[in-house]
């Protein structure tokens, strides 16, 4: 008797479903965006290992583990301060134009419907959580202008403060509804402003805060792992797909024009890159290769979903020649940038965001708008408000941070090696 009145019931409720399905409204969760957007997600978190290993192969060996810790232990702090405060500061509604306020702090109605602002047909905690892997790896990708010569403690509270003081504010200015950049006309597909240019010219910051490592330009500084430099970057270039194709908050056309346009930026500026080794220094090197490869993957960024195919093939070849020259140039210095972060998240972001200037089509997007003068001098605002604001308030945060606990170890703990130092294991 139970059995049959479950049964009645179970059968009531798929029929009343059925109905209110027919007649109903339907759900406005995609399932082809949304599955779309779960998979880039993840392919950008994996972006966060691939650095890790490709920093790490840069590096000395003794300095291999500290070098992808910097890297891995972004992932669960920078996630905690995004669910905390940073989500809410970059994209909550705005205060002014320059930040969000905390009306969505702690993940508050941030929940599975809908946020029509900022992606009509996924849930909105996707949303969330997809731009949780942009603020993770954005501080990771600074780390490599102090590799070898930064104390964990420190990395830990520069993690914290640069995401919640710079990425957070950034980001709403770019991507947030009511941003001062957004409403000013800059455009930024997926990240030249708010990862790689904000990047880079932090790089530069802290590369002068830093000085130069104890034995710089005495010792050999050659990277001790050339296999996981390469595994690094095929991560890298896997995960960049979801990055910049994920950035089109759907499974669509525009997402295969970036998808595309990232491949063949990459292609050609690590061919450029090659090709000036090979020029310069009479062999072509396997790792200049995979680091023009990313410095196209950089450029084309903030460009991929506005633009055509050859004009991403004409910004990989701008930004692997400008970057190679760049990173040279910074050899002649006495500026002691690790693995040259300003050379290609820097110049590279830059000119990835200034030639949206140029190329841009809204024939390709609607949403974007048509190259000319007046949004290269859009573009130009941008790079200019991004890069005084990152430098400055860079250089405040690791001085006050040197104040507190200092940013560096001894000298005869540096001179050993942070590995066994700051974490008391080696890589072999």
């Amino acid at each position: 008797m139970k059995l049959k009145k479950l049964e009645y019931y179970t059968l009531v409720g798929i029929l009343s479903s059925s109905v209110a399905h027919a007649q109903g409204t339907p759900s406005p969760i995609n399932t082809g965006d949304t599955a779309w957007l779960l998979m880039s997600a993840a392919l950008v978190l994996l972006m966060t290992a691939g650095l890790a290993f490709f920093y790490g192969g840069m590096v000395r060996n003794k300095n291999i583990v500290a070098t992808i810790m910097q890297s891995f232990i972004a992932l669960p702090v920078v996630s905690i301060i995004w669910y905390m405060f940073g989500y809410s500061i970059a994209f909550g509604p705005t205060q002014g134009g320059f930040m969000g306020g905390l009306d969505w702090a702690f993940l508050n109605g941030v929940g599975t419907a809908p946020n029509a602002d900022y992606g009509a047909t996924i849930p909105h905690s996707l949303f969330m959580i997809y731009q949780c892997m942009f603020a993770v790896i954005t501080p990771a990708l600074i780390s490599g202008a102090f590799a070898e010569r930064m104390k964990f403690k420190s990395y830990l509270l520069f993690l914290v403060a640069w995401s919640l003081l710079i990425y957070s504010p950034l980001a709403h200015w770019v991507w947030g509804v009511g941003g001062m950049l957004r409403t000013g006309g800059t455009l930024d597909f997926a990240g030249g402003l708010v990862v790689h240019l904000s990047a880079g010219v932090s790089a530069l910051a802290a590369a002068i805060v830093f000085g130069p490592r104890t034995d710089y330009g005495k010792a050999d500084m050659s990277p001790s792992n050339i296999p996981l430099v390469v595994v690094g970057t095929g991560l890298l270039w896997f995960g960049w797909f979801g990055f910049n194709g994920g950035s089109a908050i759907g499974s669509n056309e525009l997402a295969t024009t970036a998808f595309t346009n990232t491949h063949f930026a990459a292609c050609a500026a690590a061919l450029v890159w090659m090709a000036l080794d090979w020029i310069y220094k009479g062999k072509p090197s396997v790792v200049g290769t995979c680091i023009g490869a990313v410095v196209g993957l950089i450029a084309v960024t903030p460009a991929s979903g506005f633009i055509s195919t050859s004009s991403a093939l004409i910004i990989g070849v701008v930004a692997g020649a400008a970057a190679n020259l760049v990173a040279l140039y910074r050899t002649k210095t006495k500026i002691d940038d690790s693995l040259d972060v300003f050379a290609c998240h820097g110049v590279g972001g830059a000119i990835g965001v200034l030639l949206t200037g140029f190329f841009a089509s809204k024939a390709i997007n609607s949403g974007g708008a048509d190259g000319g003068m007046g949004l290269f001098m859009s573009q130009i605002k941008g790079v200019a408000v991004t890069a005084i604001f990152c430098f400055v308030g860079t250089f405040i945060i690791l001085k006050a941070i040197d104040a507190i606990f200092g940013l560096r170890p001894s000298v005869v703990d540096e001179t050993k090696g942070l590995d066994m130092h700051e974490h008391g294991e080696k890589a072999g």
